[in-house]
């Protein structure tokens, strides 16, 4: 399951969406390029991003490269309208004021077959390819719908999941699952009889803040279905690469006690806590990639450095007398060496 991307480190364009800031045009287009020329060939975007921007800005990235030589994935459930809208107003659950800064173009949530038909019609359009890899089922959960993320995932299961699997078995892509933000829709999909999705797209669920519900049933139920499991957001929306946000809100005062007290053990050890984080995500043999997200250049050497870091086995040891990482997690020692 581990062998699907050649490299492990895969690169997530929420930032480009111009999530909490206004990136320049410059800098966006730079980050990918940096991203390219670090090695990196797996890119994930999403309609969300951005009502757009992230894909286009993607798009425009890899548009001299030979389609052939990386692997693209995109997101289904939201379709981009023509129809402007302010964006501070838009109603996105837990995540309000995310992408202030993006398009004004009316987002519009649809998980039926024909909207899934439209997203991906308008991704190719704004990605500027002619073909998809991967297509992640988008958001469907409690952290933007609620109570009403169940009805929102029976539309998807009538609709997304049939269209999605039928464009695989034709060929048109190599597979398909959830990108969310929550480990109950992807439990929900891996019990259907009928969903047989090829990987999913976990986002901030398996980090080092946040993983032991996780362990308890996707992980396991993952692997033994044959699906590959992709992490997203391994920094914790940036609180473990210095930032203040966590689950793209201000970080609680609990969160930044628990991420000092990992910063006193990688400081003594001499390593990053990106690097731990990055490491942690991918020792998990269900896990085929890790995509932090960046919107500086100089962000993805870091990633790079972070990845390819030795930690002794005795700071994983410390990392669990102190109860910072769950006492049944696969930790990077147990991972034969090169195989990251």
């Amino acid at each position: 399951m581990k062998d699907r991307f050649q490299d492990k480190l895969g690169f997530g364009t929420a930032p480009l969406g111009n999530m909490f800031r206004d990136i320049p045009e410059e800098e966006a287009l730079a980050t990918v390029n940096a991203a390219w020329e670090s090695g990196i060939r797996y890119f994930d975007s999403a309609p969300f991003y951005g009502a757009g921007l992230a894909e286009m800005r993607l798009g425009e990235a890899l548009s001299n490269r030979n389609r052939d030589d990386y692997f693209l994935s995109t997101k289904v459930g939201r379709v981009i309208s023509d129809e402007l809208e302010d964006t501070s107003s838009r109603d996105l659950g837990e995540k309000g004021g995310l992408f202030e800064f993006g398009r004004q173009n009316k987002i519009v949530n649809d998980y039926s077959a024909d909207g899934t038909r439209r997203s991906i019609e308008q991704s190719l359009k704004r990605l500027r390819t002619d073909r998809l890899d991967f297509v992640y089922i988008h958001d469907i959960a409690q952290d933007f719908y609620g109570d009403n993320w169940l009805s929102q995932f029976e539309i998807a299961r009538k609709g997304a999941f049939r269209v999605l699997t039928q464009m695989r078995e034709e060929g048109v892509i190599k597979g398909w699952g959830l990108g969310v933000n929550r480990v109950e829709p992807i439990e929900l999909m891996l019990d259907l009889e009928e969903a047989k999705p090829d990987i999913s797209l976990l986002a901030g669920r398996y980090t080092l803040l946040d993983h032991e519900r996780a362990l308890q049933r996707v992980m396991p139920a993952a692997q033994k279905q044959g699906m590959d499991i992709v992490v997203g957001g391994p920094y914790s929306s940036g609180v473990l690469a210095g930032g203040t946000h966590f689950e793209y809100q201000k970080a609680s005062p609990e969160i930044i006690s628990k991420v000092e007290k990992i910063k006193n053990i990688t400081d003594r050890y001499d390593i990053s806590i990106k690097a731990a984080a990055l490491q942690f995500s991918l020792a998990n043999p269900a896990v085929t990639s890790v995509i932090p997200g960046a919107s500086r250049p100089e962000r993805i050497a870091e990633d790079k450095a972070a990845l390819n870091t030795v930690i002794p086995a005795s700071f994983w040891e410390e990392m669990q007398e102190q109860h910072l990482v769950a006492p049944h997690a696969p930790l990077p020692t147990t991972i034969k060496k090169g195989e990251l």
